[in-house]
């Protein structure tokens, strides 16, 4: 079972739904600080990745709105405006959540109404991953899983 739903609203913003109140800080964090950016949201993955693997992340991350701390024992999530949305969660629990999330993105379809100028000839999510490893040098950790 799906830890999130998630859905657009009319403006094409994601919108997330739980069962279990305990994960409404890490579906808020994914819906604010990664958005619909498919790039912030592969870097992510790669964080999570890293840490499930034992090694620290490639990056720290980095937010105006959120502190988020990735390692081998956890992930935490804090919101630097609103002192009850926080929450720490084990790194299975965030990988999860991360992939449905990166589905979920890859999923939704492209604004027609919007022009990209780095590769419009392939489809978002696959002009983002290559913007991603092109960026920092690297074949995504999630390449061939997810994608």
């Amino acid at each position: 079972m799906s830890l999130f739903r998630f859905s657009s609203d009319q403006f094409r913003l994601p919108l997330f739904h739980v069962e279990d109140k305990k994960y409404e800080p890490l579906g808020a964090w994914l819906i604010t600080d990664i958005s619909t950016y498919m790039l912030v949201c592969l870097d992510a993955l790669a964080m999570i990745d890293d840490v499930a693997h034992g090694r620290a992340p490639f990056e720290e991350w980095s937010s105006e709105n959120y502190d988020v701390a990735f390692t081998p024992e956890g992930v935490s999530v804090r919101n630097q405006w609103v002192e009850t949305e926080q929450g720490t969660y084990s790194v299975d629990e965030v990988r999860e959540a991360l992939e449905e999330y990166w589905s979920f993105l890859r999923g939704s379809p492209e604004n027609p109404d919007l022009v990209r100028e780095f590769r419009p000839d392939l489809p978002q999510w696959q002009a983002a991953l290559l913007r991603w490893e092109e960026k920092w040098g690297l074949s995504h950790p999630y390449r061939g899983r997810l994608f």
